[in-house]
């Protein structure tokens, strides 16, 4: 399959979600879904509810009603631990690292590899240095040294490290929330690139974004959201900027 084409069962689907606090109507009845290789873009003004819906899917908060789907299968998640590991990553534009430890040792988190003898156990450094380095350089991402502490690398770096240490543990779908807000031009435009790597081994990703020029770089399709509500989407290629734009103040409304 084409990536983005929108055929067979969606990896990551979520029908008719709503979420309250208090009198606040934060989401009412949103779905969307996104499928295998595609990025999709989950676009809106602050207060529309975007970071709402991505933390019920990550498990951060509970929907009042709605239902979510992952591999054709309904999951609920009591916690972002349990959403990660069903295979949902979110990766925030400040993703939590060990910054005093490692490249490698970052990569291989919860999955160090170790040799044994005679009751004595040690760590393959080596092997996690090799296997890192291998699975970077075929995912496009830079870095002076897989053994540097990750608190020397730059922000849009730390992101990539976190983006490919997911995709390589078979991660399935990859919400990225804002990943690009704190970062450079130069580094927004590797992310970017990432992204579309990433994508095209298969690896589903929802975007969020304020950068309709961003969405525009990488997504395939995009949902509009204004007030909780789906307020438009549909093809990123049929659609223009100032269209989006309008979607999003207000202006127009297109489901």
């Amino acid at each position: 399959m084409k990536r983005g084409e929108n055929e067979g069962t969606p990896v990551l689907r979520v029908v008719d979600v709503r979420k309250s606090f208090g009198k606040v109507q934060a989401l009412n009845g949103v779905s969307l879904e996104v499928y295998p290789g595609e990025v999709l873009g989950l676009l809106g003004d602050n207060g529309a509810g975007k970071s709402t819906l991505i933390k019920i899917v990550s498990g951060n908060f509970h929907a009042d009603r709605g239902e979510i789907y992952l591999e054709g299968k309904k999951v609920r998640f009591d916690s972002p631990a349990e959403s990660r590991r069903a295979g949902i990553e979110t990766v925030y534009q400040n993703s939590e690292i060990c910054q005093n430890s490692s490249v490698a040792a970052n990569f291989f988190i919860g999955r160090e590899l170790s040799g044994g003898f005679l009751g004595f156990r040690w760590l393959k450094d080596r092997v996690m240095v090799r296997e890192t380095e291998k699975v970077l350089t075929e995912i496009g991402v830079e870095v002076q040294s897989v053994r540097a502490k990750m608190g020397f690398l730059s922000g849009g770096q730390r992101q990539a490290v976190v983006l490919g240490r997911f995709f390589h543990w078979g991660g399935k779908v990859a919400l990225l929330d804002e990943p690009f807000a704190a970062l450079s031009v130069g580094e927004s435009i590797k992310g970017l690139k990432l992204i579309r790597e990433v994508s095209g081994h298969g690896l589903p990703i929802i975007l969020i974004t304020h950068n309709i020029e961003h969405a525009f770089e990488v997504c395939n399709r995009f949902v509009v959201l204004r007030h909780g509500e789906v307020i438009g989407k549909g093809d990123i290629k049929d659609a223009t900027a100032d269209e989006i734009v309008s979607m999003i103040t207000g202006a127009i409304h297109v489901t």
